[in-house]
């Protein structure tokens, strides 16, 4: 089904055009053949790989806390998982975009450059929805909020459950998509560097956290991050509906520095006592177990998670005085065009174009020279 309204125009097949305007149409087709593979004995192996979660593990019910059966690792045909579900990010990006965010253009009647600011928004503000509320149910799910222990706690660590690995497998699909889009949006040569550095900051830690067995830990930073993102997010949504709400946006702020610290402080005393805990315990046993015990690990994250937070804020420092700078411009040209109609009034006054006039009051009249 088309999921993009054509031009007049039909480009010729297979051009650049054709591909931009029906990319999601191609991408669904690709998908349908995994999907397809399972009807077929020969291919429906390779076609699970793609779509179910590999490198899972048989535990007796008797040693897990949860009763859960089935454990998993991470592995080499993760990758295949999360290029299958990365196709299906890419059709609800332009399901949402089509149905959602080009009709809420086109009804407020926005100018470019704002149609691309509040469909980037919208777009996040969705992610950001779904992804806080999903990873609020796993944290609950498996304790992590009566029980903060288990962010640092080393044994629980070595396998993940299965909707904490699908989690992960949605995050890193959904970041590793936004690649093709920038290809799909057609997004300006100018903007597309500071588009990657944010898409390449949230796959190295997303991918960081799931490669070192932080999945907790991960897990709570990311709620937290996208809690922030997605106030600043929505509050951009509302500024670009209508700019009335400029004021209630600089509110986020506090949030977002609330934040900030929030995350900070939770990754310094998590990997300040998981290194209390492993190192007070056999080393040997832990690095066997494919823990994260090393020091120089633990510097890493602490350092990544540090330098996010100072890339984050420097962004936000950065809008913020390239707003007051466009405002404090749009303040000075309307003074401008003020003062000129307030000269031209005084000019009446005996004053012409600001300079004075010779028939003042206070200037002594010229007298006339006698004529012999």
């Amino acid at each position: 089904m088309g999921l993009r309204k054509k031009g007049t125009k039909n480009p010729p097949v297979l051009s650049q055009e054709f591909i931009l305007q029906n990319h999601a149409d191609l991408v669904s087709c690709v998908g349908m053949f995994f999907v397809l593979g399972l009807m077929f004995e020969g291919t429906a192996e390779v076609s699970i790989v793609f779509l179910t979660l590999q490198h899972s593990v048989v535990v007796p019910a008797e040693e897990l806390a949860a009763g859960s059966k089935t454990l998993y690792h991470y592995g080499v045909k993760d990758l295949a998982t999360v290029f299958f579900y990365m196709l299906v990010v890419i059709i609800i990006h332009a399901t949402i975009q089509e149905y959602v965010l080009d009709k809420i253009s086109r009804r407020m009647q926005f100018t470019k450059a704002k149609q691309n600011k509040f469909n980037e928004s919208g777009q996040f503000s969705v992610f950001y929805i779904v992804s806080c509320i999903w990873g609020t149910i796993i944290l609950m799910s498996e304790n992590c909020l009566s029980d903060p222990t288990l962010l640092w706690r080393t044994h629980s660590h070595t396998m993940m459950t299965f909707q904490m690995k699908f989690f992960y497998i949605s995050q890193l699909a959904y970041w590793f998509h936004g690649f093709p889009e920038l290809y799909f949006q057609r997004i300006r040569k100018q903007d597309i560097p500071s588009q990657l550095i944010y898409i390449g900051l949230h796959l190295f830690h997303i991918t960081g956290a799931y490669l070192l067995y932080l999945n907790h830990l991960g897990l709570l930073l990311l709620v937290l991050h996208y809690f922030v993102e997605l106030i600043s997010h929505l509050c951009d949504v509302f500024y670009f509906s209508d700019e009335k709400y400029q004021k209630g946006v600089s509110l986020w702020t506090i949030v977002f520095v609330l934040g900030r610290l929030t995350t900070l402080v939770v990754s310094l005393v998590t990997v300040g006592l998981h290194l209390v805990v492993s190192h007070s315990r056999d080393g040997d046993t832990d690095s066997i177990s494919g823990n994260v015990n090393v020091l120089a690990a633990e510097i890493a994250v602490l350092s990544s998670s540090c330098t996010i937070q100072a890339y984050i804020t420097w962004t936000l420092l950065t809008v913020w005085l390239q707003r007051w700078l466009e405002d404090s411009n749009l303040q000075a040209s309307s003074l401008k065009k003020k003062k000129p109609m307030i000269k031209g009034r005084s000019s009446r006054k005996g004053t012409e174009n600001g300079v004075e006039t010779a028939n003042r009051v206070d200037a002594p009249p010229k007298r006339k020279e006698k004529t012999s």
